[in-house]
């Protein structure tokens, strides 16, 4: 067993008995980490590959458009060619990597392909979403397997010679694994999307069992005596504890069990205060006081804070009543009020203590800061209109009484508190005073702001009902804006029909004709009667039908009536066609609106132009071969004459911009749903959905929160506006998460480096 192994003085290694990198058992024991390392691998490996043709399908049938569809489709056929090659690559790079761990100058993997971070501005947007995409799972794993991941490097570092191996520079750590798998995925050329869905697919059947691996390295190095009693401890300075809150947000981002929230809350609000503490230069010290004075006075109590909150809350209720609509918003101002609240509140503690408050708990101090922070968020979110902030702004000590009250506000996704302030942000993403004429959506907010400022003293049941209240709103809401955004869709879907009709029967007749120059008249008929005939029977039976089939046979039969009968067979020939140009003629005008008597003096002028034709007498008529046919106005022209179709004309709207503008990326990713604010140059800003993307088209169909069309623009048109600033993505993720990821990489950068020995 091992442990009876790891008695065996000869064969224990301790940290002052580092083995010579030259000593052949290095060899051997790198031999068996690589050994146990290339099983384990190939393994996870496996299961990744046998899981991306699912993934890929699944996302093939969501797809918005062909295009994005066979993006997916394209992406399995190169995934199922270039499976053996990538695995390949990626387990020789790891047993090359290990091979010269010992070596004289051993390679970081880390240093080699930089995970992210460095030089960002000067790589590509592909390299750069792939880098991000990278460092987010490294980190989010670094921190994971932070204790396991400490013994394998120590063990390594022993046989290895006593040099220091790092997170960063092992082998088989999340960095250098996650590296290596990039350069193993260089052997494919799909699309970075498709890249991207394999990233995640890496992190979930990879990088998540890499806990298994370490197990399995620390037990085989055990048994082989190294470090056999090292105990597992992990030192942890400001930047691990920013890298613990950033992998608890990220579990509760990927819905965790409400069961699993309870245990994330409690690390995420310890890591925060660590932050919080690392930020003000001084350790946690477990809940006892934290001067913010002189006065050796007891701290607050709760009851004391929550009391000097409400003061401060009446207070404000009675210096006036919240702004009305398109009232100019002084945002600046605002955010100076939201930094001064703390201040405001020990004064208040003083003035009803008669004495100047001296301390203050330090669990009590971080909840002001946090509240302070995220109100500071909601004042620069660029997802909220001005006016919405205004009002937002004034929840402040509401917020901070109810985060007082109940601590896991900022920890638990379905707190009622935080459900209503991400409810009522969501609401005032898509509110804009053009698409809220009625005041419906500013008055409900207002009404709801009113509401706490006026009656929540210590009841937090008040924000359930509140937000009770705001969901049936929303639905109401939601439910007269969709019939409206589907009569939009139809009515624009209509459109693209008709319009992909006509030009489809507008390319049918040109290439027909070809390089001949037909008579006006022909040539009138086929370009106005005809053609609009052809682009009903599309829309009404279809492009297979036998009737658009026939129609197709009259265009050629009538193309061929056009040409000269010089000798007896030719007019033999065209009088056999002329019954049935006339039956058809008939037939097909009949349901493109021509009357009887439209229809009997068209074809009067090609009796006579045909008689022309085959050299018949015509009594004293002039000659109609340079005429215009005698058609009603109200049938108009599919196919100008002397203006062919052009296969690009009709492309036009699926025209891709250059590929190095980034913002066609970000157009091309975005989904129904998504909101985005436009502010054309002179012109009032607006908010609106991202309704439809048309199939047939390409084009983006854009409606407001009343469900009216915005706007429609062509991919590239969208773009354009994206790379000029006169549009912008609106963020989807909810308000709170939004201003905790915030929170954190502010208080993160604040937070003083860790020391070298940390």
């Amino acid at each position: 067993m091992a442990v009876n192994e790891a008695r065996e003085p000869s064969k224990v290694v301790s940290l002052s008995q580092r083995l010579d990198p030259a000593s052949p058992r290095v060899g051997e024991l790198l031999n068996t980490v690589r050994t146990v390392a290339a099983q384990r691998l190939q393994q996870s490996l496996g299961n990744l590959f046998e899981h991306v043709d699912d993934a890929l399908f699944d996302l093939a049938e969501k797809a918005e458009n062909n295009a994005a569809q066979m993006h997916y489709f394209d992406g399995m056929r190169e995934v199922r060619k270039r499976r053996p090659a990538v695995e390949r690559s990626y387990l020789a790079q790891v047993s090359r990597e290990l091979s010269h761990l010992a070596g004289p100058q051993r390679p970081n993997p880390a240093q080699a392909a930089p995970a992210g971070g460095i030089e960002l501005s000067l790589v590509a947007d592909n390299e750069l979403e792939e880098s991000l995409a990278i460092t987010s799972m490294v980190s989010k794993n670094e921190s994971r397997l932070a204790r396991e991941l400490f013994a394998v490097n120590q063990r390594l570092s022993v046989i290895c010679g006593g040099i220091k191996i790092d997170e960063t520079g092992n082998p088989l750590g999340p960095a250098a694994l996650a590296q290596a798998f990039r350069q193993a995925l260089r052997e494919l050329s799909a699309d970075m999307r498709v890249k991207l869905i394999i990233y995640k697919l890496f992190d979930r059947y990879v990088l998540a069992t890499l806990d298994e691996l370490y197990q399995a390295v620390n037990a085989e190095l055990i048994r082989a005596g190294v470090l056999p009693q090292l105990r597992h401890e992990v030192a942890r300075g400001p930047g691990q504890a920013a890298r613990a809150v950033a992998d608890v947000a990220a579990a509760l981002d990927a819905g965790q069990a409400s069961g699993d929230e309870v245990a994330f809350s409690d690390d995420l609000l310890q890591t925060l205060r660590q932050l919080f503490h690392a930020r003000r230069g001084q350790p946690i010290d477990g809940g006892a006081a934290m001067p913010m004075g002189t006065s050796p006075v007891a701290a607050p109590t709760a009851h004391e804070l929550l009391g000097a909150l409400s003061v401060l809350q009446s207070q404000l209720v009675g210096s006036g009543p919240l702004p009305v609509q398109n009232q100019p918003v002084d945002v600046a101002g605002l955010g100076e009020q939201v930094a001064q609240l703390k201040n405001q509140l020990m004064r208040q503690l003083g003035a009803l203590r008669g004495e100047r408050p001296g301390q203050v708990a330090s669990v009590d101090e971080d909840t002001i800061d946090l509240v302070g922070m995220l109100f500071e968020f909601i004042l620069t979110d660029r997802n909220l209109p001005a006016e919405m902030q205004a009002m937002l702004a004034r929840l402040q000590i509401p917020y901070l009484k109810a985060a007082i009250l109940d601590r896991r506000l900022f920890a638990h996704r379905q707190h009622p508190a935080r459900r209503l302030l991400d409810g009522l942000a969501d609401m005032a993403k898509s509110w804009s005073a053009e698409a809220d004429r009625d005041h419906r959506v500013h008055d409900k907010v207002k009404s709801i702001v009113d509401q706490l400022l006026h009656d929540f003293d210590d009841d937090l049941g008040i924000f359930e009902r509140l937000n009770n209240d705001l969901q049936a709103f929303q639905e109401q809401s939601h439910k007269r804006a969709e019939l409206a955004e589907q009569r939009v869709a139809e009515s624009t879907r209509g459109r693209e029909r008709l319009e992909q009709a006509r030009r489809r029967a507008a390319r049918e007749i040109v290439d027909r004709i070809g390089e001949q120059t037909l008579p006006p008249l022909i040539h009138g008929v086929l370009a106005r009667a005809w053609a609009n005939y052809m682009v009903l029977t599309i829309l009404r039976q279809g492009e297979d039908s036998a009737e658009y089939a026939g129609a197709l046979r009259f265009v050629n039969e009538f193309i061929a009536s056009a040409q000269p009968a010089r000798d007896a067979e030719s007019r033999r020939t065209l009088r056999q066609m002329l019954p049935g140009i006339e039956r058809a003629l008939r037939r097909g005008l009949t349901q493109v609106a021509f009357q009887d008597h439209d229809i009997d003096r068209l074809l009067g002028q090609l009796y006579v132009y045909y008689r022309q034709q085959l050299g018949d007498p015509v009594e004293a008529t002039p000659s109609v071969e340079d005429a215009a046919p005698l058609i009603p106005e109200s049938i108009q022209p599919i196919v100008e004459r002397d203006a062919p179709v052009r296969e690009s004309d009709q492309q036009e709207t699926l025209a891709v911009p250059p590929p190095d503008i980034p913002e066609l990326e970000v157009v091309l990713a975005l989904k129904p749903g998504t909101w985005l604010e436009f502010t054309p140059t002179g012109g009032h800003s607006e908010r609106a959905k991202l309704s439809w993307i048309s199939p047939m088209s390409g084009r983006y169909l854009f409606v407001n929160r009343r469900g009216l069309k915005v706007a429609d623009y062509a991919p590239q048109e969208l773009a354009a506006s994206l790379a000029a600033g006169s549009a912008c993505v609106l963020a989807s993720e909810p308000l709170f998460d939004r201003a905790m990821h915030a929170i954190v990489g502010r208080l993160s950068q604040a937070a003083p480096s860790p020391p070298d020995n940390a």
